[in-house]
């Protein structure tokens, strides 16, 4: 059967909108494998499932394609100029890879690349934002970019603002084996700097339990002593890329139609139901699929963005939430009705019997 070369397999990745295409041999990660298993048992995962998961499939793509052969690992950039923030209301913060689909494009792009391997016969899988395997390490193999001491792939002449995927495929693709791309970080620290919780505890590693963009999608309570350290951050968080030097290099394309994502009104939120919550948000990770988590970042947020005086509208919001049937959402609700200046809110809660409600009433 007739196989695509590298270069066309390239050629149609590119027109069909990705930034960087390589390939390299479907080979395990067993040096993967090992970090994310010591980082598991250190517990900087944080309880996050991901690859943590599963090592040994996540590093191993023949678990997923016991005869693949091949990676052919694209990257899709996503960057773009932040639109201005709308008048009106209080508004929480989207990191930019939140403000649309970004992975549905991605997986588009990779189906092209798929698409005439199957024509001819061969199993081809595309795998991107999964469980199935560790997206940066097949994107350092195949020669897309270095990794970055943020932990990101930065790609040459785009950066770390990028979704990565592959397409898994038993096709025997001629293969010349892709040379490693050089550390283009050197002495820079900027990331490690900039990080508002210090995540970033050394170059290439990160503590989950301090990670905004994690503790946003984390259940439970958020930690108090980086609630105001996630100021307006509503979902996700870009500090360490927006201070990354070859991301700020590059000339931000204006704004796409999706990105209207990029701003929630907080207000709008926390007035929902359950059900438009979930069908403004809902492809965006959320635990159990449950909106509290949702109002829980909304709460927090607003006590952080608002900057004028505290208008009628938000203390109805907040005294409403202070009665919510979930716990963790009226204990949220105390710590922002106190940041707002809003603590006679509080008179008459003693009543509550939540622990998690009691420690933050509790609190000076």
């Amino acid at each position: 059967m007739v196989v695509a070369s590298i270069e066309e397999l390239r050629l149609l990745g590119l027109e069909a909108g990705l930034c960087a295409v390589g390939v390299c041999a479907a080979d395990p990660f067993p040096e993967i494998q090992a970090t994310i298993e010591a980082r598991r048992e250190a517990g900087l995962h944080a309880g996050m499932q991901f690859t943590y998961r599963n090592p040994a499939r996540s590093t191993d793509p023949q678990r997923t394609l016991p005869r693949g052969q091949r990676l052919i690992v694209g990257a899709y950039d996503y960057q773009r100029q932040r639109p201005e923030r709308p008048e009106g209301q209080p508004l929480g913060r989207v990191a930019s890879y939140s403000w649309e689909d970004h992975y549905a494009t991605l997986r588009a792009a990779l189906d092209e690349i798929a698409e005439p391997l199957r024509a001819d016969g061969y199993q081809a899988v595309v795998l991107a934002d999964q469980n199935h395997l560790v997206d940066r390490g097949a994107a350092h193999r195949a020669g897309i970019g270095w990794w970055g001491k943020s932990t990101n792939i930065l790609v040459p002449g785009v950066g770390s603002l990028v979704v990565l995927g592959s397409v898994l495929t038993d096709a025997p693709i001629e293969l010349t084996e892709p040379a490693p791309v050089g550390d283009g970080c050197s002495t820079c620290t900027k990331c490690l700097d900039g990080c508002p919780t210090g995540a970033i505890v050394a170059p290439g590693v990160i503590d989950a339990r301090r990670c905004l963009a994690w503790l946003v999608q984390d259940e439970g309570m958020f930690p108090v002593e980086y609630r105001e350290a996630l100021g307006d951050r509503m979902y996700g968080c870009d500090k360490c890329q927006d201070v990354c030097p070859p991301n700020q290099i590059r000339q931000r394309r204006p704004s796409g139609a999706g990105a209207g994502g990029a701003w929630v009104p907080l207000l709008d939120l926390l007035e929902a139901d359950d059900s438009e919550i979930l069908d403004r948000y809902g492809r965006w990770y959320i635990p159990r699929r449950d909106p509290d988590y949702l109002r829980r970042n909304a709460l927090l947020a607003l006590a952080n963005a608002s900057e004028q005086p505290t208008s009628s509208r938000t203390r109805a919001v907040v005294a409403s939430h202070l009665t919510h049937e979930s716990g963790m959402v009226r204990a949220h609700a105390v710590w922002a009705a106190r940041r707002l200046g809003l603590a006679e809110l509080l008179v008459g809660l003693t009543e509550d019997t939540d622990p998690d409600v009691l420690v933050e009433l509790a609190r000076p």
